[in-house]
């Protein structure tokens, strides 16, 4: 390929190297220049033009990255079309990322045009996320470069990626009595919210003093011999593990089961054991693990989840990467996720139906029960959402939620109740986002249930905008210049978003996400919500119970 600055008038057939701007329009990057073109580019007085001549052999960015992407031909991913000389690769189903360092190595070595990045070995990703990206970085490259890279990738397996399977998951917890029982709740529903992307779940717990022949008696108790033996055991010490006679390495060897590591070489999750009780995995896992935030047992879990029986050989070999900085939440907007050609960007919808709606009155009616015009309000928005095209629509209930529930009935929403919404938005968000429908979408639109004053007409320019934006923009509503609700959150965010804590929404992920925000004018709806039985009324709405 030859690259360098020729005259306008001959550069005909040639690959334009920098976009150009003219009075009649933009000419892109990468376009083979025809005598239309030649004519415009005179016409604005550009005497000569960057341009590349293809040599025999040469390959086009697009056509070299898509024989390299096909050749990679990885199970539980897709690809999207070749544009810019970049293919990106996502996966299909949550599950755990594995990068072979040596191939992926070997092919960026073979031609400095010929690139691919993925995400770091062994991440744990949900569907739809942008794994890896072949990009050709000339206009052109050598046709046996690319061919190489191919035969390269046929051969061997640059990445790969293997779902989560579902687990049934005994949860034994013990107590001392400086702990709280609220805080083993608390630890219990977190690790329930970090089953839930594998399809699994706690379907036993136990609670027993924090003594070995106690938690002994517990592990043998729930893998005595029958159907609902568990596929993976996790322990949650009230104390800390000190040594790998401490309680819990030493009531995994008494119940008969062997200890494979005390300790790993990540931090946050320094002193996790990892043992097993026959073909049972048990996991003690460290006092971190009692927060959201990622740390090592994160590591381990996922990994057991994918399939895998890491050993101490895998877990000392954790600790390049393993200082888990704590950094602000700032997701990666990796080009979101693109709906392939043909395919609309798919949007779905949160309902925040879970407050306790306290400014209604000790014992008073509950605000989302109330009619407007003849319909509960809940039921109102949740058929707002539907009839402007949004799917899936997931409502997140909490207080009152039998009755919230039952007034959906029949509706096509999936209910999920968040036993945490006590402690405020953050919780329900996490809750409906961890979804595995709503978390497949490239964008999710979360609108608070009770604002009657939402319309069809709102949500769907919204959606107009957010497809057009190609899914990597933040679509909010305003009024008057002024933030509001509904917004629409990119598949880029929804990483960060489940990591929020507290009475918190996603305004500070929106302002660090590095995508662009547009704000689309509903006028006051943005900001009529009910939140007293004198907001109900003035809205035209009818109290209930």
């Amino acid at each position: 390929m030859q690259f360098g600055p020729v005259p306008t008038e001959s550069a005909e057939g040639c690959i334009l190297a920098h976009s150009l701007q003219l009075a009649g329009g933009r000419i892109p990057k990468g376009t083979i220049l025809t005598p239309d073109h030649i004519e415009a580019i005179e016409k604005g007085g550009i005497e000569n033009v960057t341009v590349c001549r293809l040599e025999p052999g040469d390959v086009l960015e697009d056509d070299a990255a898509s024989a390299v992407a096909q050749a990679l031909d990885t199970p539980h991913t897709r690809q999207s079309e070749a544009t810019t000389g970049r293919v990106n690769i996502y996966s299909t189903e949550n599950g755990l990322f594995i990068a072979d360092r040596t191939t992926v190595d070997s092919l960026n070595r073979i031609d400095p045009g010929i690139t691919l990045a993925t995400i770091a070995d062994h991440s744990a990703v949900t569907a739809g996320a942008m794994v890896a990206t072949v990009k050709i970085i000339p206009l052109a490259v050598a046709s046996s470069k690319v061919e190489a890279a191919a035969q390269l990738v046929r051969g061997s397996t640059a990445f790969s990626f293997r779902p989560y399977r579902p687990h049934r998951v005994v949860l034994i917890a013990t107590a001392l009595p400086t702990l709280k029982p609220s805080v083993m709740d608390r630890t219990a529903r977190l690790l329930a919210q970090r089953l839930e992307p594998s399809g699994s779940s706690v379907h036993r717990e136990e609670r027993v003093a924090h003594d070995t022949g106690e938690v002994a008696a517990a592990l043998v108790d729930v893998t005595a011999s029958g159907e609902e033996q568990p596929d993976l055991i996790v322990i949650f010490g009230a104390s800390a593990v000190a040594d790998p006679d401490d309680v819990i390495p030493a009531a995994i060897r008494a119940s008969g089961g062997r200890v494979e590591q005390v300790g790993m070489p990540v931090d946050p999750g320094n002193l996790l054991v990892l043992g097993a009780i026959g073909d049972i995995p048990v996991i003690g896992a460290p006092g971190c693990a009692r927060s959201p935030k990622e740390n090592g047992f994160d590591w381990i879990l996922n990994r057991i989840l994918a399939g895998e029986r890491p050993r101490s050989f895998d877990i000392t070999g954790m600790g390049v990467g393993g200082l888990l900085m704590e950094i602000p939440e700032r997701p990666r907007p990796r080009d979101a996720v693109q709906a392939t050609e043909g395919e609309a960007v798919t949007v779905g919808a949160l309902l925040l139906a879970a407050g306790q709606a306290r400014r209604m009155g000790e014992g008073g009616p509950h605000k989302l029960l109330a009619s407007f015009g003849g319909v509960p309000l809940v039921r109102r928005s949740a058929e707002t959402l539907l009839a402007a095209g949004l799917r899936p629509v997931v409502a997140v209930t909490g207080h009152r939620h039998e009755k919230i529930e039952a007034t959906l009935a029949g509706v096509d929403v999936k209910t999920v109740f968040n036993p945490d919404y006590a402690s405020g938005m953050a919780s329900s968000l996490v809750t409906g986002l961890s979804s595995h429908g709503v978390s497949s979408c490239e964008g999710v639109l979360v609108m608070l249930a009770d604002m009657p004053a939402v319309s069809v007409t709102h949500i769907s320019r919204m959606v107009e905008a957010f497809r057009n934006a190609g899914g990597q923009a933040v679509v909010r509503a305003v009024h008057d210049g002024k933030r509001g609700n509904p917004i629409i959150l990119p598949h880029a965010t929804f990483e960060a978003v489940r990591k929020l804590q507290g009475d918190v929404g996603a305004r500070s992920i929106v302002e660090n996400c590095g995508l662009p925000t547009i704000d689309i004018e509903i006028g006051r709806a943005a900001h009529i919500d009910v939140d007293t039985p004198e907001a109900v009324v003035a809205a035209g709405g009818i109290l209930g119970d």
